[in-house]
């Protein structure tokens, strides 16, 4: 059985199973095993697993299975049982010679963002198949405590985008602009949110995530508003050998004037992040703030990374590419 001496979940040291504070956040309190007593690519449960994928109404590439707690064990959720939680083991995606580091990157990209930045996300860890393979859960924050599915829509039904209409790249189709737009129109208290969005559109760019497309984004209906759900599918694809910068064919707004090293680089710098927060209606002030938060890599970053599940060339795949990302955030406008 596999060993380790951080908490699978909080990446804090001195665990060899899941802290006090991650099994409250992540299993309500009960004593769960990180420990899966199955293999995702045993071909003896293919059947079961393809079956339980079904399951699964969230959309993406990934595959994504449904899971429930059984006597402080994860398990697959059977037929005609509501889910509580959802896996994500590495893609079969054999092409992507680094699959089984994903769920370790979603993993550690979604405790950094939560930790580090205070930004709201799914609770989620990382639990251990049978042959020790690393698989991303999360708890589902679409389901309420009785049972009963909430009522969300992502920003690709919100911005009248789907297959039909524009293909089966629709989910990158438009800007993030598009999506402010959105959130003024369907959050009454839209200042607040729009703050979480533009911190979550800078924190997915400084973190490598070319990936953060239309569906993953989405609002949530509570009591008669609505909000923006905690974040999640963050991930550093970059380190993937994936080259796009943003998750939006239209990056952050074709209304944006962009500065000399954005248009020539591709990448924007802090000045064209400056522009975006006004342009989507956030006061000066608070844009200078949130941008001021970000202009230096915290330690707490490193420690995680080096917590982290990552073998030693990814550990150091995934620094260089967020150092590097800063590096071009802190570039000159005119140069």
């Amino acid at each position: 059985m596999k060993e380790f001496f951080v908490c699978p979940a909080t990446l804090a040291s001195g665990h060899t199973t899941y802290s006090p504070g991650a099994l409250k956040r992540l299993f309500g309190g009960h004593k769960v095993s990180p420990f899966l007593d199955f293999s995702f690519e045993e071909s003896a449960n293919r059947q079961t697993i393809i079956q339980n994928m079904g399951h699964i109404s969230i959309s993406g590439l990934q595959e994504k299975f449904s899971g429930t707690i059984e006597k402080n064990h994860i398990r697959l959720t059977k037929e005609k049982v509501q889910g509580t939680h959802i896996l994500k083991p590495a893609p079969w995606d054999y092409t992507i010679s680094t699959r089984k580091q994903m769920p370790i990157n979603e993993h550690l990209t979604m405790q950094i963002a939560s930790q580090v930045y205070g930004i709201q996300t799914a609770v989620n860890g990382l639990c251990f198949t049978s042959d020790e393979q690393p698989v991303y859960i999360t708890r589902r924050f679409d389901i309420s405590p009785d049972g009963n599915k909430l009522a969300q829509e992502d920003f690709a039904v919100l911005t009248g985008r789907n297959e039909l209409s524009d293909e089966r790249t629709f989910k990158y189709k438009g800007s993030y602009a598009n999506i402010a737009e959105k959130i003024k129109q369907y959050i009454p208290t839209w200042q607040i949110a729009m703050e979480q969005f533009f911190r979550l559109v800078l924190f997915n760019y400084l973190y490598g995530n070319g990936d953060a497309h239309l569906k993953n984004f989405s609002l949530q209906k509570k009591g008669e508003d609505y909000l923006l759900t905690p974040a999640y599918g963050l991930l550093n694809t970059a380190i993937h050998g994936d080259n796009n910068i943003f998750g939006l064919e239209e990056e952050l707004s074709q209304d944006l004037t962009k500065s000399k090293i954005y248009t020539r680089t591709g990448h924007p710098c802090k000045q064209d992040f400056a522009n975006f927060g006004q342009l989507i209606g956030l006061k000066s002030k608070r844009v200078d703030g949130i941008l001021h938060s970000f202009t230096v890599i915290p330690k707490k970053v490193f420690l995680l990374i080096e917590n982290s599940f990552f073998n030693s060339r990814m550990k150091s795949n995934y620094r260089c590419v967020i150092e590097e990302r800063h590096y071009r955030f802190l570039q000159k406008p005119d140069s």
